[in-house]
């Protein structure tokens, strides 16, 4: 067991416990959390004094892992740029946690990640929700799949489009490729449940969850008509949606307040390094989430490596996104948009026990990092 006492809980659930504690059981669970708790016998205490204790960080949409840091052209899995339509590719199947991004991450208080497939195809395949912590990638998944990668606008027309003479080399075409394998998975789909035996397509049974709502299109989209492409290509077929990157919300945060999709914001640092980009700006989270949207920040790492994520979440507060708003996009936000908020997000009895002791509260303190990292009750980082 382990005890963290004498912190400044920030638990997301409910009121900031000053003096409070965060008792985590054998089994890698919370068990309490409350003011001033007693360790019970053999328990292993750590005394946080008087630091800010938060739940682990979660970053709903990056390529860690897949998209190494350090490895160049080795380390490039997350794009198969070979076929535009490839929802059969997995992310854990190129998830490689000896990467340095993942300890680097714990430093930076990010526990949690959701990370798979690039941009560069009209779909790309399935993204996976892991713990930060582990070597094996097997043991490290909370959710599998979480979502389905698609993309829109600029980068599979520039992916295809430019001297391939493939599809799609449009907008309308890039939309045309994805309502028709949706055309076809629900035939698929259809056909199965009517005892009609098709035969088997790897592609379209990737697809499956998808039609039945198991997971959402995890949809790559910055300009103001491809995020409403996306709404709409969503609600014709009755699938979830998540509008990732966002980069146009701000301009049309009223439409996306009426729709109800989660946006999750980012990578906002950094230059504008293509067209879609001009609007970038970390005013967006605060637009966006006064309209009543549900606001994630995302780091798109390693385009910002994870443990920038709560210094993203603080740029965001400067430009004008309330606090609490700012702790919520980096915490519960994203654990809840992304299916994974009944084990992480919010320090609660019954979650899992990943814990952040902070050097310094980040909203406030440019440089603060992890003090003590805790992920399933265990101490993996320590400054």
């Amino acid at each position: 067991m382990l005890l963290i006492k004498n912190g400044l809980v920030k638990t997301m659930a409910g009121p900031t416990i000053p003096h409070g504690s965060v008792l985590i059981g054998d089994d890698g669970r919370i068990a309490a959390v409350g003011p001033e708790l007693m360790a019970p016998a053999g328990c292993t205490v750590v005394d946080a004094g008087g630091r800010l204790v938060t739940p682990g960080c979660v970053d709903a949409h990056c390529h860690v892992g897949v998209d190494d840091e350090c490895m160049g052209w080795e380390g490039e899995d997350y794009n198969e740029m070979s076929d535009p339509v490839t929802p059969h590719l997995r992310a854990i199947d190129a998830i490689y946690p000896q990467d340095e991004g993942f300890a680097l991450a714990l430093q930076g208080g990010v526990t949690s990640a959701c990370t798979g497939p690039g941009s560069a195809n009209v779909v790309g395949g399935t993204f996976a929700a892991i713990k930060l912590s582990g070597d094996r990638v097997d043991d490290m998944i909370i959710k599998d799949p979480a979502a389905m990668k698609c993309a829109f606008g600029e980068n599979p027309k520039r992916i295809y489009g430019q001297g391939r003479k493939a599809s799609p080399v449009s907008r309308m075409g890039t939309a045309a490729l994805l309502r028709e394998l949706l055309f076809r998975t629900r035939r698929y789909i259809e056909d199965k449940e009517a005892g009609k035996t098709p035969a088997f397509d790897m592609k379209l049974e990737a697809m499956i969850p998808v039609l039945k709502g198991e997971i959402p299109l995890k949809c790559h989209v910055h300009r103001a008509d491809d995020i409403l492409t996306a709404v709409r290509i969503g609600n014709e077929f009755g699938v979830k949606v998540t509008l990732d990157h966002c980069t146009d919300g701000n301009i049309i945060a009223h439409h996306l307040a009426e729709e109800g999709k989660p946006c999750f914001v980012g990578p906002s640092l950094g230059g504008k390094t293509k067209i879609e980009l001009m609007s970038k700006s970390f005013t967006t989270p605060g637009v966006l989430s006064r309209a009543g949207v549900k606001v994630s920040i995302i780091t798109d790492a390693p385009v910002i490596p994870l443990q920038y994520l709560p210094l993203c979440a603080a740029l965001a507060c400067k430009a004008g996104l309330d606090e609490e708003e700012a702790w919520r996009a980096i915490t519960i936000n994203p654990a809840v948009s992304t299916g994974i908020g009944d084990r992480v997000g919010s320090l609660e009895p019954g979650k899992d026990g990943d814990v952040v002791i902070w050097t310094d509260d980040p909203m406030h303190e440019v440089g603060a990092e992890a003090f003590v990292t805790v992920v399933n009750g265990k101490i993996v980082y320590r400054k």
